[in-house]
């Protein structure tokens, strides 16, 4: 790995890609708080110091489990969102969800759209997975554009997926999967 990547595992011109840390819990939930109206009602990530803990730990200890901050590389390591292996499943399938949200600082700058580029390669690489889904509810259009840019394809739709938010929720489900090895 290059010296010049400091703190992160993957890095692009205006992002960098880092595991949580225990000692990001001020910055993150401060984050998560300011974000409340972009993120309600898709995205519930922790606001509180007690809640970030459990969270950390679980991204960090949890083996179906990959997280990743999203860090601005001219901002001081700024946190601007977070990207989420959830669910990985080894084996056959070699496959994962994927989970994302920019903080409404740096929401609509392009900077989930870099972290996205870092983290495909990363996820079919190192990680060894050949599969991510992202299942967005129908009203999401700017998660929807994200994972179009990305080469994510619509693969279908799920009626009452997942519960969120009180309420059984619709999801269509995207997903892309590795690069045929070059022959």
């Amino acid at each position: 790995m290059p010296d010049d990547l400091g703190p992160y595992l993957t890095a692009g011109p205006r992002v960098g890609l880092r595991h949580y840390s225990l000692d990001d819990a001020e910055e993150f939930t401060a984050r998560a708080r300011e974000s409340r109206e972009l993120h309600r009602p898709w995205l519930f990530p922790p606001d509180h110091l007690d809640t970030y803990a459990a969270y950390a730990r679980s991204m960090t200890d949890d083996p179906a489990k990959a997280g990743f901050l999203v860090c601005e590389r001219a901002e001081q390591g700024r946190i601007a969102g977070f990207v989420n292996i959830n669910n990985i499943v080894r084996g056959a399938f070699l496959s994962g969800a994927l989970g994302y949200g920019a903080f409404a600082h740096a929401a609509g700058r392009g900077l989930l759209t870099e972290a996205l580029g870092l983290l495909l390669p990363y996820a079919f690489g190192p990680l060894g997975l050949h599969r991510l889904e992202a299942d967005i509810q129908p009203g999401n259009a700017a998660s929807r554009a994200l994972v179009r840019r990305a080469g994510f394809r619509l693969e279908g739709f799920s009626p009452a997926m997942l519960f969120i938010d009180g309420a059984w929720r619709d999801h269509e489900r995207w997903a892309i999967t590795a690069p045929e090895p070059a022959p």
